[in-house]
């Protein structure tokens, strides 16, 4: 899926692809304001919270380097019939940004379309996991204290500015789970200085880094932090030992008097870590992810006018002569080969108006969307779930 937001980080960090992804702290600055304030802007992502029933940790506010409880910016919206539901008090919400305070948003992704498409097109990109959280700080608020992430990000500056200081490693690809707390921050500083709208900064999994305001005076800050978290050597042989149980010698118990059949055992484990490699495991990780939410189709509510892949990951198509294989999600259809083109479009990433595309491809596209939007590979494109592709991604068959 080529998404503009992709190619404007890959011009502004100097990169060609995904390869760079973990290697090395690098910034740079998008020349296009215009794509900067599509993204997201700080009164989006306030009426994102109006809107919506969000609870903690979704949505935080921080002032003064402390948490703030949420009681004070919370509130039950309360029915006519005593229902109650949870929603963010805007009046006390807003006296805290007057003051000067920090609101994140977690996962913004799940909660609006333009930060989902672009996860996703990232997600295609990368071929790893990705999620969004957005940042809004106000006036002279401070941000979180020196400390590192164990995942890799791209972070951009879609408003205002903000004071960061990116450090070096002091424990070489430090982990969630890990065998060090690695609780000493490195004093090799790689990089301080200003945040600015349309900046991109790259910050590898270990990096020490802080981001504040204080200091800064009236002013603003939003900025939003795309989160990848790569696969590991550690993922790879969890994986492993998952299939293990496919094997009889591994599920034996171990003899902790004799040691009899130890041998056997780790040639064994040797054998079957030369039968699945590394590259069978990033296969069987992309198909073993959930389909995501998506409005069903329902016949009643009108046809079926327009549709969008949305997998996590791209979809294989697998030529078998007269037939073809799509594999994604976990799931196998097979097509007759006839509906090779149709596929490549719909299956493309883009949105695909379908009267346009019998146009481009044949009439069997119709009946070619219906089968994946059945099974949840394409969703129905509403004006809502358009709207995150607007501007960023060109429809299919333009």
């Amino acid at each position: 899926m080529e998404h503009r937001l992709i190619s404007a980080i890959e011009a502004a960090l100097g990169w060609s692809g995904a390869e760079e992804l973990g290697k090395d702290f690098v910034r740079g600055s998008m020349d296009d304001p215009a794509l900067v304030s599509r993204i997201m802007t700080p009164n989006r992502l306030l009426d994102v919270a109006m809107r919506r029933s969000l609870n903690r940790p979704q949505f935080r506010c921080f002032q003064k380097g402390e948490e703030v409880h949420p009681a004070i910016y919370y509130t039950d919206s309360v029915s006519p019939r005593g229902q109650s539901i949870s929603m963010v008090n805007m009046r006390s919400l807003g006296r805290l940004l007057g003051e000067g305070a920090t609101v994140i948003m977690d996962q913004a992704n799940v909660f609006d379309p333009t930060m989902e498409v672009a996860c996703r097109a990232l997600q295609w990109w990368s071929r790893e996991r990705v999620q969004v959280n957005a940042y809004l700080t106000t006036n002279d608020a401070s941000g979180f204290p020196l400390h590192w992430d164990d995942h890799d990000v791209v972070i951009v500056q879609l408003a205002g500015e903000k004071e960061w200081e990116v450090r070096a490693t002091s424990r070489p690809v430090p982990m969630y789970r890990d065998a060090d707390p690695n609780s000493t921050p490195s004093d090799d500083i790689i990089w301080s200085g200003l945040m600015r709208t349309g900046d991109v900064m790259h910050i590898p999994r270990g990096h020490w880094h802080q981001a504040t305001r204080t200091g800064s005076g009236s002013g603003k800050s939003l900025h939003v932090t795309f989160g990848i978290t790569k696969r590991t050597g550690a993922s790879w042989l969890a994986w492993l030992a998952d299939w293990c149980r496919e094997h009889e010698i591994f599920r034996h118990d171990l003899d902790r008097w004799h040691g009899t059949g130890i041998t056997a055992l780790t040639e064994a484990a040797a054998q079957l870590v030369s039968e699945r490699p590394p590259a069978d495991f990033f296969d069987a990780y992309e198909q073993a992810t959930t389909l995501p939410r998506h409005v069903p189709f329902l016949d009643v509510l009108g046809p079926l006018d327009a549709v969008v892949c949305t997998t996590h990951f791209p979809p294989q198509l697998q030529e078998r002569g007269e037939t073809i294989d799509v594999v994604a999600s976990g799931k196998k259809l097979t097509l007759a080969a006839k509906a090779l083109p149709a596929l490549r479009l719909l299956l493309s990433g883009k949105p695909v108006a379908l009267e346009q595309a019998a146009a481009v491809v044949g009439a069997e596209v119709a009946e070619v969307a219906e089968i994946l939007v059945e099974e949840e590979l394409c969703a129905v494109l509403t004006p809502e779930l358009f709207s995150g592709y607007t501007g960023l991604v060109t429809n299919a068959g333009s």
